[in-house]
């Protein structure tokens, strides 16, 4: 049995009866029979995956890795994911340094193969670790099969909040979010950019971004969504342009036509 969220209404009012009722529809999916032999079969088995090919060759274990961070597309690239958690994060030119998603860095960075001689997955607290961002993920992963703009905006509150009280400076924090697909998408179209504004120069990206914030906020700082008001307005913001952009994508050219004609 796969879990369904209840989404009985569409567009802003959904998102907030979502959010209203997230508590008590967490609390069914992680109740799942399947969910719970995940959880069980992670918690026996993670301490025996002390190098990441013993992690990748077992797909159970590697897809609950993979889906705690966002990255469950990629269970099926074995090596590639191998190759990232060998690299680890303390070398400078390590592969999940290198790639823009940052999602690979702290992968590599929470399971600590390439880092430490003892791997993370050996202590005795690391299980709990992972499962409580499983159980997240999962739940913004099921969402999202009903409601994807549901799922970007879950994904945007928790991220954003990271992002805001980061020490890296403002324009690292925005090519930050830029490398982050999710938080693109959803930036976007909070602001109304097309998708073709991904494939202008970053640093005017950046700039035209930070300017749209400001006149939206009153600061062009990610720091500023440390403030539940603010960052829920940007949500409140999102979901809306999303809503209309859905609404504009349901009407077909000849519907369009057909009232023009009429009037």
């Amino acid at each position: 049995m796969t879990f369904q969220p209840l989404l009985p209404f569409s567009g802003y009012s959904g998102w907030t009866f979502l959010k209203r009722t997230m508590a008590r529809q967490q609390a069914v999916q992680q109740a799942l029979p399947a969910q719970r032999r995940d959880e069980a079969y992670f918690r026996d088995r993670i301490g025996t995956a002390d190098t990441a090919e013993k992690l990748v060759n077992d797909k159970r274990l590697l897809r609950i890795a993979l889906t705690a961070f966002g990255l469950e597309g990629d269970v099926n690239s074995k090596a590639f994911i191998q190759k990232v958690l060998e690299g680890g994060t303390l070398k400078e030119g390590s592969l999940a340094n290198r790639l823009a998603n940052k999602q690979y860095q702290k992968l590599a960075a929470a399971f600590g193969y390439g880092d430490f001689s003892v791997p993370r997955t050996m202590i005795s607290t690391f299980p709990e670790e992972i499962l409580s961002l499983f159980r997240t993920r999962s739940f913004e992963k099921d969402v999202g099969t009903q409601n994807n703009t549901y799922r970007l905006a879950l994904n945007a509150e928790r991220e954003i909040s990271d992002l805001a009280t980061r020490s890296s400076s403002e324009k690292a924090k925005w090519y930050s979010l830029l490398a982050n697909p999710p938080l693109r998408e959803m930036i976007q179209t909070a602001f109304g950019l097309p998708k073709s504004f991904a494939a202008i120069d970053l640093d005017q990206q950046v700039a035209t971004l930070r300017a749209k914030t400001e006149a939206a906020f009153g600061s062009p700082d990610l720091a500023q969504f440390n403030d539940p008001a603010k960052l829920d307005a940007l949500i409140r913001r999102f979901v809306l342009r999303s809503e209309i952009q859905d609404r504009a994508g349901s009407v077909s050219p000849a519907a369009t036509a057909l009232a023009l004609l009429r009037r």
